[in-house]
């Protein structure tokens, strides 16, 4: 018996570390890669929380330079945007869910705050909230295969096996060379092969 129970826990933590190997999207921006602001010191809790607000880009058909305040596009390192990302970088997933937040509230058009508020839910395992996020993300920019990866990858995460097949089929079908809908195919697969996931 404590063999049997020793095996589901090996086999369990190695599904867990193959779903940490998933891959979202990045042609949205650099939303979690840049190397140069990953190495900056992340700024306080004190000061996160007087930070201005702001998004790196508005979708091309709202986009009216005159109405947005200069600095607010995501090239000020203390924006909510770029804090959000730093901090989703950092794996503190509440300091990002928070600065996206604030990102989105103040520039509800925002694809790339949308999309890092959705992942920080994921990776608080608050899914009714990335489900609601990714929905706004989708009626600003439609279901991209950007999008339709990231949310495979959460219906992975949710151990809904099928679900995730059926979504990141739909992403790989606009986006056939997509590495990273690829990889979380090939992710998934494997896991169907070891019979981890239910079909």
């Amino acid at each position: 018996m404590a063999t049997a129970a020793g095996r589901v826990l090996v086999a369990t933590a190695a599904c867990l570390l193959t779903l940490t190997g998933c891959e979202t999207s990045v042609k949205l921006g650099d939303m979690f890669q840049s190397k140069a602001e990953s190495s900056q010191p992340l700024p306080s809790s004190a000061e996160a929380d007087t930070a201005p607000t702001g998004s790196v880009r508005a979708p091309p058909n709202d986009f009216q330079p005159d109405a947005v305040p200069k600095g607010l596009l995501g090239k000020d390192p203390s924006d909510d945007l770029s804090l959000g990302k730093k901090y989703f970088r950092a794996a503190d997933f509440g300091l990002a869910e928070q600065h996206f937040r604030k990102a989105v509230e103040m520039h509800p058009r925002d694809l790339e705050s949308w999309i890092g508020l959705a992942a920080s839910y994921d990776r608080l395992r608050r899914f009714d909230l990335a489900d609601r996020a990714y929905t706004q993300a989708m009626k600003i920019a439609g279901a991209t295969p950007e999008i339709l990866n990231n949310v495979g990858y959460s219906y992975m995460l949710r151990g809904d096996y099928r679900r995730a097949r059926e979504t990141l089929m739909q992403a790989q079908a606009q986006d056939p060379g997509n590495p990273y809908i690829r990889n979380n195919l090939e992710l998934l697969d494997a896991s169907f092969r070891k019979g981890k996931a239910i079909q």
